[in-house]
């Protein structure tokens, strides 16, 4: 069984940073570092006041600890988990741009009047929720041990217990109605014929790249190939001097020209170019 170090370690690097910037803020909340007020989203104050942090922080505010608050934090360490590591496999800033634009869409939505939050954190994390359950609709899911039903009807599970605990609503139904819209958007309309137009942006693809967590397939974007070595592990050292690539690499083709030269005449299938994974593959046969 592995340690709660072990699996904090374990987690993937979205769900990981929302997670705990969330049992963080809710931490310094309990502690009285600040009111909750300060933090909520309040157009007034953004416009006339120009309090710009608000459109942002009221995604990291749940609630304070409760119930409620640790049932959100399982959803997040649960559902967006198997969201980041099953369909968003190897696409964190595809994963990225969805809460991105979970977020944009609710605080859209949150300027109606009848439809104003002052917090949506709870509706992004409902969000995961029903996402999740478009993406497994035939995964067996235990409510509580004693109700078992498929994925695809888990949001609206969760919704009837929301009901009968008497927890407002709205949070849901907002993150159910945000969620649809975007995997209406990426899945069902392009499966209909229709054009994909919620491509990942660029600056998104740029904000991962120089995040360095994560792994975006066919990425428009390249880490600087000067600083990703001091990412690619966390047993590299900084030494202060920045490596030449240009002399290293002429080196490692100066060294595997040479071990070629040493091989047997009969033997040209280039395998010694995959002895170590320092050697490029130049376009040049063995």
């Amino acid at each position: 069984m592995s340690t709660p170090a072990e699996y904090y370690r374990s987690l993937p690097p979205v769900c990981k940073t929302y997670g705990v910037a969330c049992l963080m803020t809710t931490s310094a909340f309990y502690l009285g570092l600040f009111k909750y007020h300060s933090i909520s989203l309040e157009y007034d104050l953004v416009l006339k006041h120009f309090q710009v942090w608000r459109l942002i922080t009221n995604f990291f505010f749940l609630g304070p600890f409760s119930i409620p608050f640790a049932f959100r934090l399982i959803i997040i360490a649960k559902y967006g988990v198997a969201l980041e590591r099953g369909p968003f496999d190897k696409r964190t800033a595809d994963f990225v741009w969805m809460l991105i634009f979970g977020a944009l869409s609710l605080l859209v939505i949150a300027a109606v009047p009848y439809l104003s939050s002052r917090f949506l954190g709870s509706s992004l994390v409902f969000m995961m929720v029903y996402v999740w359950g478009r993406e497994f609709p035939n995964a067996r899911i235990s409510i509580y041990g004693v109700v078992s039903l498929k994925g695809f009807y888990l949001p609206w599970a969760m919704l009837a217990l929301d009901l009968i605990f008497g927890n407002p609503l709205m949070p849901d139904l907002l993150g159910i109605a945000v969620g649809h819209l975007h995997y209406f958007l990426t899945v069902l309309h392009p499966l209909s014929g229709g054009k994909f137009i919620l491509k990942t942006p660029l600056w998104v693809h740029k904000l991962v790249a120089f995040w360095g967590e994560g792994t975006q397939i066919n990425s428009p974007v390249q880490r600087d190939p000067s600083a990703s070595i001091a990412f690619r592990g966390r047993s590299y050292r900084l030494n202060g001097s920045r490596t030449s690539r240009s002399s290293s690499s002429t080196a490692t083709d100066q060294a595997g020209t040479d071990s070629s030269a040493q091989q047997p005449a009969g033997r040209g299938d280039g395998s010694v170019a995959f002895r170590g994974r320092s050697y490029r593959l130049n376009g040049r046969q063995m």
